[in-house]
């Protein structure tokens, strides 16, 4: 069982893996490939920076913490992100279901329950913004498969899905 706070688990360790995701893609891809961007977006490198962005501007208030400010660099600036998460202790998020979130989405300025601001504002926009960077590269050529984007997935490397 697991002893952790809810909050603390569909945070840290998630924003943690991903943001290691992220990184292995941006390595993949070469820098020169980041400025890929789909239709009138910004760039797969923003979409990433975005992300990580993200990842401290949703766990940071729900750990009773300042959200950092973060390195411009893509590199630099999911280093410090996973940096500042992996210092995150469990505690922090004791009693964070409790809390309520100020915040801006977009030009809106809303508050949310943690679990709100959680579930239907930070982990839909960190991966909007991964998965735009995802898709820009792959729309460039970049050879990425789900794989490189979970983790998790292992596919032959001439396997190709079965459309339906």
């Amino acid at each position: 069982m697991n002893a952790n706070p809810p909050i603390f688990t569909a945070t840290v360790p998630v924003f943690r893996h991903y943001l290691s995701r992220i990184s292995d893609i941006v390595a993949l891809a070469g820098p020169d490939a980041l400025d890929a961007a789909l239709a009138d977006m910004p760039s797969a490198r923003w979409q990433f920076a975005t992300a990580a962005g993200f990842a401290m501007r949703v766990t940071c208030p729900l750990a009773g913490r300042d959200v950092p400010d973060l390195p411009s660099g893509l590199g630099p600036r999911l280093a410090v992100a996973r940096a500042v998460l992996g210092a995150m202790k469990p505690a922090e998020f004791d009693g964070a279901e409790a809390r309520v979130i100020r915040h801006r989405a977009g030009f809106a300025e809303i508050d949310q329950t943690a679990e709100q601001f959680l579930y239907l504002f930070g982990l839909p926009n960190f991966f909007f913004h991964m998965t735009m960077g995802y898709a820009a590269l792959r729309a460039a050529g970049v050879a990425l498969g789900k794989e490189d984007y979970d983790g998790i997935h292992l596919y032959p490397a001439d396997y190709r899905l079965p459309e339906s």
